[in-house]
């Protein structure tokens, strides 16, 4: 019996899953066009063996789902941001980028504050290049939103004061080559300063998050804790310390011994985790979620290695460009150097 099935009785053993499956014919079918490696993962979430990935879409959006219980996401982008937040609505998400550039998101969220912020949380499963120029272009999006809500607005003239900052949060599973390079952090925040030391209340906010930098984090501490301890038990004391190292333990992580951890040291995730798993009951549903994520990350690989390759191209380009330069100089050189032996000779 798995741990977790001690925590929630009602998860099923693999046999019963398995009996569901063969006895529906399109749940059959479905089952039957994934990889080995798919159904076995499959099979891990709806037994408990392995927990799902929060992160990804469906399970996200399930879990934050603000008509169920609006706190979640509130506590989750307070500790985020530092500060105590609420949100008043969930917008659709109308920026151009969104039309050509979504495969390459696993979750995307906008959000409105109480003060009239708005807030962007996206969820990439993977790193794509030129992150801080995409996130600009898309906190510009934002902005620019903002601007044209408050210059239409009825009844009012128009004041720049009146546009308040708006939040790009990116969540990286797998970061980008930038992030990686500062591998002892896993929350990246911006702050614009001007070399002269003015005091300039600019409106676009930036926090990278990295889920595999914690990762990393959080497996240098357990290996710290059970190299210290004669009884090998982790305590959440001793691996988290923070609200957000909470949070981000419960996205990122889904061995059974660590999420264990989590329920004994916050019993608040307990809802969250029963949410999860009454969810995975419903065997149709939750394949549908997990083809779409299958789906998607397929895309997302895809539009990834298409980005590697061009930006690989363009760097062996600059070099040829480089090297091209190079040699024209020093034939100019030979040259010189050919005209002044024929100017001694």
């Amino acid at each position: 019996m798995s741990i977790l099935k001690e925590h929630f009785p009602m998860i099923r053993d693999r046999e019963a899953v398995i009996k569901e499956i063969s006895q529906n014919a399109n749940l059959k079918s479905t089952f039957n066009s994934w990889t080995t490696a798919q159904q076995n993962r499959f099979l891990d979430y709806c037994t408990g063996e392995r927990g799902l990935k929060i992160c990804y879409d469906p399970f996200f959006k399930e879990v934050f789902n603000v008509e169920y219980d609006i706190s979640r996401l509130n506590d989750f982008l307070s500790s985020i941001m530092g500060e105590t937040v609420e949100i008043i609505s969930v917008l659709p998400n109308e920026g151009a980028r969104i039309s050509c550039e979504n495969n390459l998101l696993i979750t995307d969220i906008l959000v409105r504050l109480e003060n009239g912020s708005l807030v962007n949380v996206e969820i990439q499963k993977i790193g794509y290049t030129f992150p801080g120029a995409r996130a600009s272009c898309y906190s510009a999006d934002l902005l620019l939103r903002e601007y044209k809500r408050m210059r239409d607005k009825d009844g009012k003239k128009f004041n720049y004061k009146d546009i308040m900052p708006v939040y790009t949060i990116v969540i990286f599973e797998e970061s980008p080559a930038e992030l990686r390079t500062v591998n002892d952090y896993y929350i990246h925040k911006s702050k614009t300063i001007f070399d002269s030391g003015a005091k300039v209340n600019l409106l676009q906010n930036f926090i990278f998050i990295s889920l595999d930098n914690f990762k990393n984090i959080l497996q240098n501490r357990i290996g710290a804790v059970r190299n210290g301890s004669k009884n090998n038990i982790l305590s959440g004391d001793e691996l988290l310390h923070s609200r957000l190292e909470e949070w981000l333990m419960f996205l990122s992580v889904d061995e059974p011994e660590l999420i264990e951890v989590l329920l004994r040291y916050r019993p608040c995730f307990r809802d969250l985790y029963e949410d999860i798993y009454k969810m995975c009951l419903n065997t149709e549903r939750l394949m549908s979620m997990y083809s779409e994520i299958l789906s998607e990350l397929d895309r997302n690989t895809v539009v990834y290695m298409i980005d590697e390759l061009k930006a690989k191209v363009d760097s062996q380009k600059a070099e040829i460009d480089n090297q091209k330069a190079e040699i024209k100089q020093k034939d100019a050189e030979i040259e010189r150097l050919k005209k002044l032996l024929e100017e001694k000779a």
